[in-house]
């Protein structure tokens, strides 16, 4: 369990929206409420939203500037849902299992990159008005963040029509990168503590025995789902179906176990409980960080309906 869990929020490639830590923040079913009234994280719904308005600004302050950007909606709000280390929609995984074809068909998205090759289509001098009209250029500022944990340095470019759309939704898109990389990054400080866990690791242990009743006998979530690549790929294309259908049922016992187990609410309570304690060095950071993403969920409403 140790190599796995940086975190129990970790998401599989299978979400175009961005990943945020979950701990105390909403779930599937809606926004978390804080007993004590601090602002909830977003839901991944929510992010979605967020980051289609995104888009949808970016866009349109392109296209005033005389360029070309198409937006991403290659994958529904169903495919769009992130798989994170506890999985415990059983209907989900009935269709999806792990969510490995809709993270392939989102690659085979990716690879197409109409941006670019749209923007190796303009000529050398409009290439350059491209990048400076997008994120600024080589001009922009740069906004540099330090992780938690000694975990180094992020860097962003910071300017252009991105920087446009950012600001029309954070209001502050520096502050709203810096407090973003440092919450996301709390996990080094209490990943450590969370894998050794008591009530974590009994959670995780009962899941295990429950698998194992159910003739899937893996130690760990993540174990279940790296052997459900393994096989994928043994299997390969030609025999694609019958490695969807060994991945939906390994999917759908995890998911069983997890709701049988309470893996996802001790899960979420652990982690919760880990990071709390981080309040008195990171807690205007955390604040700060949801307050500006619920305000930016607030305006997005307003400028891109919910995908379907």
């Amino acid at each position: 369990m140790r190599r796995v869990l940086v975190s129990i929020c970790a998401t599989v490639a299978a979400t175009a929206a961005v990943t945020t830590g979950c701990a105390g923040g909403g779930d599937d079913d809606g926004r978390a409420r804080n007993p004590r009234s601090r602002p909830a994280a977003l839901t991944w719904q929510q992010e979605l939203r967020v980051a289609d308005a995104q888009q949808r600004l970016t866009k349109q302050c392109m296209d005033r500037r005389g360029f070309t950007l198409r937006e991403d909606r290659g994958l529904t709000l169903d495919e769009s849902r992130p798989v994170r280390f506890v999985q415990d929609d059983v209907a989900w995984a009935r269709v999806h299992g792990y969510g490995g074809r809709i993270e392939a068909k989102g690659q085979a998205l990716h690879a197409r990159n109409p941006v670019g090759t749209y923007r190796q289509s303009l000529s050398a001098d409009r290439r350059a008005a491209f990048d400076a009209a997008l994120d600024g250029g080589t001009d922009a500022r740069v906004v540099t963040v330090t992780l938690p944990g000694g975990g180094g340095e992020i860097r962003k470019r910071l300017g252009g029509c991105m920087e446009e759309a950012e600001r029309r939704l954070y209001g502050d898109p520096a502050v709203w990168f810096r407090t973003g990389k440092v919450v996301t990054g709390l996990n080094a400080l209490y990943g450590e503590q969370l894998m050794r866990d008591r009530q974590f690791s009994s959670a995780v242990r009962a899941w295990s025995r429950c698998m194992k009743r159910a003739g899937q006998p893996y130690q760990d979530p993540q174990a279940a789902r790296d052997a459900v690549r393994v096989n994928t790929g043994r299997l390969g294309p030609a025999r694609s179906d019958e490695a969807f259908a060994a991945e939906r049922r390994t999917a759908v016992a995890d998911a069983t176990c997890a709701r049988q187990t309470s893996l996802r609410a001790v899960a979420t309570a652990r982690e919760t409980h880990y990071l709390d304690r981080l309040r008195d060095r990171f807690g205007k950071d955390i604040d700060t960080y949801r307050h500006l993403g619920q305000q930016a969920y607030d305006r997005a409403v307003g400028i891109v309906p919910e995908r379907h």
